[in-house]
């Protein structure tokens, strides 16, 4: 990397793992109210897959003439701030970029950003953790946002996918308002989602105040709403019709730096989750794709640029 270029994978044509290129490009000095970032680390998410495989591109999401950039959330450090921020070089940072239709990402060496859209890192919370918490933190503080405070006391939530890494978050947070929880998972995730604070199940019938559907179940967890529940999904572009009275959500994630800010202070106590699976160099993106396809993984693939 020359001090004017930096290196960021990027799909020209989309066509899957080996479609990714790294390529140089321009170094842009921040404007106001952004920040420039040297990213440390950015996590491989499976929307970063469906990008690369042109499914959004397929669903008209995505018009990038030239380049489709990839990553989601990050983790670094301020290296240039652009007039009327008030962040110093060298602090530590997390965000998220929201949207599809964009050339840039945060599987890069740098990245420009929002300074309202960052937060910064607690002391004790290493870069490559702190990577991983914005985007599914953030979407499983939103989900619990839709689903409100719990009506009753001792209202059931249901999460399914609870060991996943939205769910997961969901299972934690929503105790908070009030919110009696209960995982949906495979038998050999027991221990962890237990170790969340919540119930634990294999198998559900109908008859839940709310479900949380990290699985992305779709109808199947529709079903298993009582009449006028609660139902928040995690896929914004089909959401299941709504029926039986229920009220039916989903989850657009969302760039929120005080709302991160909240939840890295959380992970740094301990009390949210971070599973890192792997660390892997950018160059080698096209590897951790295949991987996170074959899916089953417990924890997160993480690149470093």
């Amino acid at each position: 990397m020359s001090s004017s270029t930096f290196r960021t994978a990027s799909v020209r044509t989309p066509g899957g793992p080996d479609s990714i290129e790294i390529i140089d490009v321009p170094v842009v000095e921040p404007g106001p109210g952004e920040v420039r970032v040297r990213i440390a680390a950015a996590p491989v998410n499976p929307v970063d897959l469906g990008v690369a495989g042109g499914l959004f591109h397929a669903m008209g999401l995505i018009n990038q003439p030239e380049r489709t950039g990839l990553g989601w959330d990050f983790a670094g450090t301020v290296v240039a701030t652009g007039p009327g921020v008030n962040l110093a070089a060298g602090t530590r940072v997390a965000g998220l970029v929201d949207g599809f239709d964009r050339d840039f990402g945060t599987y890069a060496e740098q990245l420009v950003v929002r300074a309202s859209d960052i937060a910064v890192v607690p002391d004790g919370l290493d870069l490559i953790a702190a990577s991983t918490v914005p985007l599914n933190g953030l979407a499983a503080a939103q989900i619990v946002d839709l689903l409100g405070d719990a009506p009753g006391n001792g209202d059931q939530l249901l999460v399914t996918g609870a060991a996943g890494a939205v769910g997961g978050y969901v299972a934690s947070l929503a105790p908070d308002r009030g919110w009696q929880v209960t995982g949906l998972a495979r038998a050999e995730d027991e221990e962890f989602v237990r170790g969340l604070g919540a119930e634990f199940t294999t198998r559900a019938e109908p008859g839940w105040d709310a479900v949380a559907d990290g699985a992305v179940l779709q109808e199947r967890g529709l079903a298993l709403v009582r009449d006028d529940g609660v139902f928040v999904g995690v896929q914004p572009s089909a959401k299941p019709a709504a029926e039986r009275g229920i009220t039916v959500h989903a989850v657009v994630a969302h760039p929120d730096g005080a709302r991160l800010s909240d939840l890295l202070a959380r992970t740094a106590f301990g009390e949210l989750p971070t599973r890192v699976h792997a660390v892997v160099p950018l160059d080698e993106v096209a590897h951790a794709h295949r991987a996170v396809a074959k899916g089953g993984v417990r924890g997160r693939y993480v690149l470093e640029p």
